[in-house]
C-alpha cells in the first residue's frame, strides 16, 4: 500500500518536472503547461490514488484519512484507474513513443499504478457496504473531467486526449465519445460492486 503511494508520487513529480522543463527549454509558459499538465485525466486519478492510499494509511484518525480509507472510495478509486490504464493501451498509446525519463513516467502512470492499485483493491480492500448505487455515484468525477475539459478546450483551443478534441471532431462527436468513455466508467462499476459483492458473500460463506 505505502509502496504504491510512493511509486504514484514519484510519477507524478517526475512528470511535472517533465513537461515544466520541457515547456521552458521551448520558450513556452511554465503556467500554461502546469494548468495542462492538471488537465489530464491519467495525471489527476493518479493524484487520486496517492492521496487516497496516503491517507488511508497515514491519518486515518482524521476525517479525510477515514474518508479515503471508505471501501465505497477506494472500490471507486479502482474503477478510474482501470479507466486510465485501459483508455491508454486501447486508443492512446499507439499515438507517440516516448524515451528516456518520459518513458518512464509514462509505464508509471499508465501501467504500473493501474495494475498495482486494482490488485491491491481485489486482494486487501475492504469491499463491505458496497451497493449498485455507487457505479452511478461514481460517474460524479468524470463527468465532471468531462465538462471541465470541453469548457477550458473552448477556452483554449487545447484539448487533453483526441478522442474528446472537439476543435477537430466537432461537439458531437466529441460528446458522443465521451458518452462512451462514460459508458465505460459505469460498465467497470457496476463490475467492481458485482466482484466486491461476490466476495463479500464467499468470505462470508467461508
Amino acid at each position: 500500500m505505502g509502496g504504491i503511494a510512493v511509486v504514484a508520487w514519484f510519477a507524478l513529480v517526475l512528470q511535472l518536472y517533465l513537461m515544466v522543463t520541457t515547456t521552458d527549454a521551448g520558450g513556452g509558459a511554465i503556467s500554461g503547461a502546469v494548468a495542462n499538465y492538471f488537465s489530464f485525466f491519467t495525471i489527476l486519478t493518479n493524484l487520486v490514488v496517492a492521496l487516497t492510499l496516503t491517507f488511508s494509511l497515514c491519518l486515518l484518525k482524521f476525517s479525510w484519512g477515514r474518508f479515503f480509507a471508505r471501501p465505497a472510495v477506494q472500490a471507486g478509486v479502482a474503477v478510474y484507474i482501470a479507466v486510465v490504464g485501459a483508455t491508454y493501451s486501447l486508443l492512446l498509446r499507439h499515438l507517440w513513443n516516448p524515451q528516456g525519463a518520459q518513458k518512464l513516467a509514462d509505464v508509471l502512470l499508465h501501467d504500473v499504478v493501474p495494475v498495482v492499485y486494482v490488485i491491491y483493491w481485489l486482494v486487501f480492500a475492504s469491499k463491505a457496504g458496497l451497493r449498485w448505487k455507487h457505479a452511478v455515484w461514481w460517474l460524479i468525477y468524470p463527468v465532471v473531467y468531462m465538462l471541465y475539459t470541453l469548457v477550458r478546450g473552448v477556452a483554449t483551443g487545447w484539448y487533453p486526449y483526441p478522442f474528446i478534441d472537439a476543435g477537430i471532431l466537432g461537439f458531437p462527436r466529441a460528446l458522443a465519445n465521451g458518452a462512451a468513455v462514460l459508458f465505460a466508467f459505469f460498465a467497470l462499476g457496476l463490475l467492481a460492486v458485482a466482484i466486491g459483492r461476490w466476495m463479500g458473500r464467499s468470505s462470508v460463506g467461508g
